[in-house]
This record gives structure tokens, sequence and C-alpha cells, in this order.
């Protein structure tokens, strides 16, 4: 039995919700930094980008995907986000996928090489950070020799995939 339940304690489920809700969203801007026309794809950033402690920008008020779509959060569905790091090793597909969500990628290790639907080919590189097309099936390589390490984060929506696989 949990602790809270053991001593008669209920919390506001309504505060819990909303303190939650506003921490998701949080976090969605921070990953984001959403509000630019700027293009999605952004190398290491300069020099001046840097700020007193080590910090560096990644992504400032960015607004639309690689493929200049406007970025929009779902609907539908409780927010949720979710992240991991994906390893790719020389001469490895990743598979044709899209995803139907908002996805922010930072490329750790090495270069990716993703074909588009409809022919487009771009190359991401470490230090790259970006906001992956959405609803647009994609294939990505590692043509390089050595394996390519990428941090994803999908901002979501309960019931909704993250990544949907070409059948």
């Amino acid at each position: 039995m949990p602790v809270s339940r053991a001593i008669g304690y209920r919390p506001d489920m309504r505060r819990l919700r909303s303190s939650l809700a506003v921490s998701l969203v949080l976090s969605a801007m921070v990953v984001t930094a959403c509000g630019s026309d700027e293009p999605a794809a952004v190398g290491v950033p300069s020099e001046g980008a840097v700020a007193t402690g080590g910090s560096r920008m990644l992504l400032d008020a960015q607004r639309l995907t690689v493929l200049d779509q406007p970025l929009r959060y779902p609907t539908k569905g409780k927010a949720q986000v979710s992240s991991s790091i994906i390893v790719i090793e020389p001469g490895q597909e990743t598979g044709w996928t899209k995803n139907p969500t908002p996805m922010y990628v930072y490329v750790l290790e090495g270069a990716l090489t993703v074909e588009y639907d409809g022919g487009l080919v771009k190359e991401y590189r470490a230090g790259t950070a970006l906001l992956e097309a959405v609803g647009t099936w994609r294939n990505g390589t590692n043509t390089g020799t050595e394996p390519v390490r990428i941090l994803v984060v999908s901002m979501g929506a309960k019931g909704l995939k993250n990544t949907v696989e070409r059948e």
C-alpha cells in the first residue's frame, strides 16, 4: 500500500494534473525552443552562442521542421514526451519510417544521410540539431565508417505512436 494511502493523504488531483501538464509543455518548449521561421537544421553553434558556464544553444525559437512544415503539437490525447539514443552502425539503415508527432533530433556522433519521400536527400553531421519532418516517409543511412549516435525526443500524446514503419 502506498504511504500516501496508509496515512490517509489524498492529493488534489486537479492541481497535480495541471502541474504535470505545465511541466510537459515547458519541457517540450525547452527542448524545441519554438518561435522562429529559421531553417530547422542548425549546425554547431558559433563561438558567440556559447554562454558563460559552457552552455550552448542548439535550437533557438524554432517553428519549422527540416521540410519547412510548421511545428504543431498533437491535440488529441494527453501530452507525453519520450526520448532515446539511437545507434546506427556503418552501412546500416533505419528503414522507411515517419512520425505523426513532432520529433527533436540531435546528432551526437557521426553523420546520417536521410532520404525523404520524393527523393530529397539531406546529411546531418555531429552537432546538428533539428526538428524532423512530420508525416513524411524517410530512410536514414550511415554511409560513414563510424557509428552514428542520435538523441531523439518525441513530443507526442497518449495513444499516438511516435514512429510508424512502412510495410
